[in-house]
């Protein structure tokens, strides 16, 4: 398991007892987690614990633990896998078992979140749109402006679920788009006859 220059620093940030003491990575390891499987960014950084913590070397940790979390998830890492891997980063044996013991406790549910995420893009199955005059605007100025709402009905091939993807745009926007479908589908079509 390998992780990026910039996650090995925040990983050498975790490690320093003075910048981190044991509580404070205690904390900073659950806001992680609890970030990643809750689906919120910054979830758990106002724990007062990390009160004391400079807020950019925080979010370089929190963004360092985080990283080190779904490499170890994408890669099923066994503990021994993780710990090689922190050991380089400088992390004494303490908190590396106490990462590995959050990482057994929410492995789990890691590998779900990893595993609904899928492996292919969208597919376009066909798309509506409909024109829309907006007479005023929000603060009841008079607008007189046409929109077009747009819908995509997309599939995802690993899952089978079918979201629908909606947007709003004006005349000058829609065309824009149209053009670079257009050559998009013309760069496609040059390369398939090579």
């Amino acid at each position: 398991m390998e992780l990026s220059a910039y996650a090995q620093g925040g990983w050498r940030l975790l490690g320093d007892p003075r910048r981190f003491p044991l509580r404070s990575y205690a904390a900073l390891l659950r806001a992680a987690f609890r970030s990643l499987l809750l689906g919120h960014s910054q979830e758990g950084l106002d724990d007062p614990d990390l009160k004391d913590i400079d807020p950019m070397v925080l979010k370089h940790c929190h963004g360092a633990a985080a990283m080190c979390i779904l490499e170890a998830g994408k890669q099923k890492a066994d503990i021994s896998a993780i710990s090689t891997c922190l050991e380089d980063c400088k992390l004494d044996k303490e908190r590396i078992e106490q990462f590995c013991t959050e990482y057994q406790k929410n492995k789990d549910a890691l590998e779900i979140l990893l595993g609904s995420i899928g492996r292919s893009p969208l597919h376009i199955t066909d798309v509506s749109w409909r024109l829309e005059y907006q007479i005023k605007n929000n603060q009841l100025h008079k607008t007189y402006q046409p929109s077009y709402l747009v819908t995509l009905n997309v599939e995802n091939s690993d899952s089978g679920s079918h979201p629908d993807v909606s947007f709003s745009c004006t005349m000058e926007q829609l065309q824009d788009l149209v053009g670079k479908l257009k050559d998009a589908a013309k760069s496609l079509e040059r390369a398939s006859q090579m």
